[in-house]
């Protein structure tokens, strides 16, 4: 009797492209423009202080699909923790992932989970990763806001990444080039 291997493909029920990131919120005070009558000078009231905490996420630019969850720092222990998370969400799904090339995403430590497969782009490109846009969007609303303490800034937060559906995500993310290579790649 012939035994016939599996193709790796085969034994997911989908693929699924992802574009993955972290990003900082920290109180430290997020300024951009304001708005004042002709003549009048804006004033913005900020503060200093550098307590942080980091946002890890994946978007699916196809579908608005995200998974974020927070840390309080940045590393390969971390980074692990949060696609071993995301493996066991969708444990029947091949994920790829759209990286950049930050140390703790290739650290010779770094146990990759069996279906998720890290695809790194260009160095220093940030603008070709759609999530980037989501991150944007999130600290827009958080201009000019002073928080006095990380809870106040993590519900913020929290609050504005629960208020996302998922035809926003998309919007912001679903980038024509990348929809049409996923639809010529046969994603979609």
């Amino acid at each position: 009797m012939k035994k016939y291997l599996i193709s790796p493909l085969e034994q997911y029920r989908k693929v699924r492209y992802w574009c993955g990131d972290e990003s900082r919120f920290g109180l430290q005070t997020i300024t951009g423009k304001l708005i004042t009558l002709t003549g009048v000078k804006p004033v913005g009231f900020t503060q200093w202080k550098r307590d942080n905490f980091y946002i890890y996420g994946v978007v699916e630019p196809l579908t608005g699909d995200n998974f974020v969850l927070e840390f309080s720092h940045l590393d390969t222990v971390c980074f692990e923790i949060f696609l071993e998370k995301l493996a066991a969400l969708y444990p029947e799904d091949l994920h790829i992932i759209q990286v950049d090339n930050g140390a703790f995403h290739f650290s010779n430590y770094l146990q990759v989970p069996e279906n998720i497969i890290l695809l790194f782009q260009p160095p220093h490109t940030p603008e070709v990763n759609p999530i980037e846009r989501l991150w944007k969007e999130i600290k827009k609303t958080l201009r000019w806001e002073c928080f006095q303490t990380l809870d106040e800034l993590r519900e913020a937060v929290w609050k504005q990444l629960d208020q996302l559906s998922a035809y926003q995500v998309k919007s912001i993310t679903g980038w024509d080039f990348i929809l049409e290579a996923l639809f010529v790649s046969g994603f979609s």
